[in-house]
């Protein structure tokens, strides 16, 4: 029989790491979506180890920070398979402080919002041919710290920010993620393509690499048992391939038995969700063709 293949974003540390080991256990061949060759090769050696080398995976490099960079990757991925089961949008970034892209955007809402979008338009038409298909998006309940949400406005700021503030912005990010999982289910053929976000939980990897001192504080985190990576890569899991999701589309799950969540307030409604959609595609199209470059 042929494998089902999953595509997955930030998959070699943290949530990522373990739902792609879990994934290839359970007979899934893998895409990885990376920007490390390094951290790519040590991953794949785990994977053929945790699977007898029962488990094929390809590595797609690319920045989901960088727009050109993830078109190129789509592309690629689209070229390399003539089907796709399930993608998991699951690369996340909490910066602490603001980052301008060489494209001129603010760097956590490219990798949290602009870069997902991005590889899964690149992908849906491999997506709706491989029916039934799933996307599964990575979100958070720091989306309750938003505070407000104006798409055109907030797609494009690139202002300064203190650590402070930090959260309200990542806030912002993941806001957007349920967002846009709301209405691209409204665009989809659920019964072709079924799309669905979380709330991972508190997890003790990854998203805050870029505070100062977090490496102890995950050792700290590590010994006491809080934030265990496995109950969050858990909910990704369940949504990728659980029987009792196949049919259900537009939700949003907690990392807590897979409650259903409301998207929170400021962008609960179908029209600022639509907005989100349209301002996105207004700002993807007037990004000028340049040759990209990490900074």
């Amino acid at each position: 029989m042929t494998r089902p293949i999953a595509v997955i974003t930030g998959a070699t540390s943290g949530l990522g790491r373990i739902t792609a080991l879990e994934l290839a256990r359970r007979g899934y061949d893998l895409g990885i979506v990376a920007r490390s060759p390094d951290r790519a090769e040590a991953l794949l050696a785990e994977l053929a180890e945790a699977t007898g080398g029962a488990a094929h995976a390809d590595v797609f490099l690319a920045d989901l920070g960088v727009v050109a960079q993830v078109r190129r990757a789509g592309r690629e991925i689209a070229a390399r398979y003539a089907r796709l089961d399930v993608l998991v949008n699951n690369a996340g970034l909490h910066a602490f402080s603001q980052r301008v892209t060489a494209e001129g955007l603010a760097e956590m809402t490219a990798v949290n919002h602009v870069g997902p979008f991005v590889l899964t338009q690149a992908l849906t038409d491999t997506l709706l041919a491989s029916a039934p298909a799933r996307i599964v998006n990575v979100a958070s309940e720091a989306s309750r710290r938003a505070g407000s949400i104006t798409p055109a406005t907030d797609l494009r700021d690139t202002t300064p920010y203190t650590r402070r503030e930090s959260m309200a912005r990542y806030g912002r990010t993941k806001l957007m993620t349920i967002m846009w999982t709301r209405e691209l289910a409204r665009r989809l053929d659920a019964t072709k393509v079924t799309v669905n976000c979380c709330d991972p939980g508190f997890n003790a990897t990854g998203l805050g690499r870029d505070l100062p001192g977090s490496a102890a504080l995950r050792r700290a985190l590590d010994v006491l048992r809080i934030g265990d990576p496995r109950k969050g890569a858990a909910i990704i899991v369940r949504l990728a391939t659980d029987p009792a999701f196949a049919h259900t589309t537009g939700g949003y799950f907690s990392v807590r038995d897979a409650e259903p969540l409301r998207c929170p307030e400021p962008g609960r409604g179908a029209d600022v969700q639509r907005q989100l959609w349209t301002e996105t595609e207004s700002l993807l199209a007037e990004m000028p063709p340049i040759s990209p470059r990490r900074i």
